[in-house]
Formats: structure tokens, C-alpha cells, sequence
């Protein structure tokens, strides 16, 4: 589904990505961790396009992602806040978001209406701007638009940041019915390594903008994590 080939990002002659080959197969729910610095939320942003690489390329299904945008109607994220519109209600954005992915609105209000645990009350009907709510509530709100319109590839970075525990539990077992269920490749960076090591069968440790693990997810998995980052 997703091929990496000699991929690499410099800035100003500093090499912050390097990656030789990365498979991701359609329908894994894969993670990916590092400390600060380590090239996660760079190699998400060459996924999406959002920056150009300096060598090799990233192919979407088959698309080379920088040299067309024929992958984009399958793909969707939610990286930051930034991908949020402010001065839109949520309902507003979500029925945004619908539009662009040929969604009507009985379509987005079904899809939304699923998440009614997630959103906890406090999303939908609020009569509040995206750029009024919390950190919390924004990412929530970002997090379900990017499933709007059947995507077959979901990009989350850090998506438990900034939640609560019990929204944390609920955004896991959403993310493991859109791999185990609906056959959805789902990428995912994190700090937390105890969630990732929850929802992705598959996590790749990057440092220095290089792989230097790639684990199929176990009960050990968890250990393997944390013996390695206290090093």
C-alpha cells in the first residue's frame, strides 16, 4: 500500500530523514515512535506532501505521492490543529470535510453520529467555534473529520496527546475497528509507547531520522519499547 524508497529530508545541509525501505502493507495499523527530533512528524509531512523530499520518493497505492495527487481522495489526517478551519463549528467543518470528499450531509451526520462516546457531549451542538474549544476537544473533532468520506488510509500524529483517560480508551478501540475491522491502513506516531504497542500490530522505532527497529507487536513488545528508550 505504502512504499518508501531512499528516502531522506535535509534542512540547511542537516540530514533529519533517511530511510533505505519501508513497506506498509494495505490494512496494518502501524506505529511509529522516537524521541523529539527523530523524523516522525517529518516523514508523515513527505507522506502527505506537505514537504518535498531531497532524494527517493513516497508511493501511495501505487502513486508516487509528490508527483501527483491522484492519492489524495483515499487519504486522509490529522496531524496537528493547523489542518482545522477556526472560525467553522464543528458541524460546520465536518459538513466541509464531507463536501471535499463527495459526502452529503446525511452521509457526515451518520458517520459523526457514531461517535457520540468519543465527543463525551462536548463537540456537537455546543454552538462553539473550532478555535473556542480545548486542545482535547480539537483533536477529537480533527480526528473524526479525517475519517469522513471511507478513507483506506488514516495519518494520525500523536493522537492521544492531550486527551483524557477515558477519551484515550475510546480513540483506541476506534483505531483498532479501523484496522481489524474495516481493513483501513492506519499510521500512527506517538510518544506513548503503551498505546501504540495497544492498537498497532506492527511499530517502527526511528532515531536520528533513521529505523533502527521494526517489530511485529507481542506481549513483549511493551518491555522491548521501554529497555530500548532507557538506554
Amino acid at each position: 500500500m505504502i512504499l518508501t524508497s531512499n528516502l531522506s529530508k535535509k534542512y540547511a545541509g542537516n540530514q533529519v530523514l533517511n530511510i533505505e525501505t519501508l513497506e506498509i502493507p494495505k490494512g496494518q495499523s502501524f506505529g511509529l515512535v522516537g524521541n523529539n527530533g527523530a523524523g516522525k512528524t517529518t516523514y508523515f509531512s513527505l507522506l502527505l506532501d506537505l514537504i518535498k523530499p531531497t532524494t527517493g520518493h513516497i508511493t501511495n497505492n501505487n502513486i508516487q505521492v509528490n508527483e501527483s495527487e491522484d492519492w489524495k481522495p483515499f487519504t486522509s489526517a490529522f496531524i496537528d490543529e493547523s489542518f482545522l478551519i477556526g472560525y467553522l463549528t464543528p458541524e460546520e467543518y465536518f459538513y466541509f470535510i464531507g463536501e471535499l470528499r463527495n459526502q452529503n450531509k446525511a452521509d457526515v451526520d451518520a458517520l459523526v453520529g457514531q461517535f457520540e462516546d468519543f465527543f463525551h457531549g462536548e463537540i456537537l451542538g455546543q454552538k462553539k467555534y473550532l478555535r473556542d474549544l480545548s486542545k482535547g476537544n480539537q483533536k477529537k473533532a480533527g480526528i473524526v473529520a479525517a475519517l469522513i468520506g471511507n478513507p483506506e488510509v488514516v495519518i494520525l500524529d500523536e493522537p492521544f496527546a492531550n486527551l483524557d483517560p477515558t477519551t484515550q480508551i475510546r480513540l483506541k478501540a476506534i483505531v483498532k475497528d479501523l484496522a481489524e475491522t474495516k481493513g483501513i491502513t492506519v499510521l500512527i506516531s506517538s510518544h506513548d509507547l503503551l498505546h501504540v504497542t495497544d492498537v498497532c500490530e506492527r511499530i517502527v522505532v526511528l532515531e536520528k531520522g533513521e529505523i533502527v527497529k521494526d517489530l511485529q507487536t507481542s506481549e513483549a513488545t511493551l518491555k522491548e519499547l521501554e529497555a530500548h528508550f532507557a538506554n
